[in-house]
């Protein structure tokens, strides 16, 4: 069974400055205590969901319901982050980068559970070396997918190993590199004849962009208190 931390109490002097270096030794759920939600979001009403673009139809649908983890791997040099590269053989969303996840599904306790199912089927991370920190506000993306990002700080007990059936390759990125706001970029793409962006990060030849940048980033920006 995954744990689930409790509060703790925050060094705000720390996180209130976006350049600050985050030590190693301070413990992740200080620096996250008071901005993660305890328990999995209360999903907002259909007409009050707005799209992280905007499909060429409306949508008219109910959304899909999914969870992603942003794992925050223990290093001996530091956090990490962790994302998988999909399988080039998918259908959908092939070879992009993006968090372990997927949707949940009816078996599922909660977000975190399926968060967690998911990432022990593509990666092979055993829940048991999970410990949720808290959730995230959902995102709603224009191809009709309400997410709820579960944040958890991982202990691995061996090497993460890809599913060849869904992921290529799994990388880290260092924590530091994440909160650093001049690792950002623009990815700008078009949809029907419409232009829009998203954030950007180049990492060891792999390219974030889309959703896992745009979750990554509102990641950053709560850790820093620039929410």
């Amino acid at each position: 069974m995954h744990r689930l931390r409790g509060s703790r109490k925050v060094l705000s002097h720390m996180l209130n400055r976006s350049d600050a270096a985050l030590p190693f030794d301070m413990p992740i759920a200080e620096r996250l205590a008071g901005r993660l939600l305890s328990a999995p979001p209360a999903l907002p009403a259909q007409s009050e969901l707005v799209p992280d673009w905007a499909p060429l139809e409306p949508i008219s649908r109910p959304p899909v319901l999914a969870a992603v983890l942003i794992g925050l791997v223990r290093r001996p040099e530091g956090h990490t982050v962790l994302y998988t590269e999909r399988s080039p053989d998918l259908r959908s969303h092939s070879g992009q980068v993006a968090f372990p996840g997927g949707k949940i599904d009816a078996g599922d306790a909660h977000a975190g559970a399926a968060a967690l199912r998911e990432a022990n089927e593509e990666v092979g991370l055993v829940a048991g070396d999970a410990e949720i920190l808290g959730y995230m506000e959902p995102y709603f993306t224009g191809s009709n997918y309400l997410i709820v990002p579960v944040v958890a700080e991982v202990f691995p007990s061996g090497p993460f190993v890809p599913n060849p059936d869904e992921v290529h390759s799994v990388f880290e990125v260092p924590l530091q590199r994440i909160l650093d706001a001049g690792s950002y970029g623009t990815f700008r793409i078009k949809r029907g004849g419409k232009e829009h962006s998203t954030w950007q990060i180049d990492h060891d030849g792999h390219v974030i962009w889309g959703i896992t940048a745009n979750l990554t980033r509102k990641f950053r920006d709560l850790v820093l208190g620039e929410a």
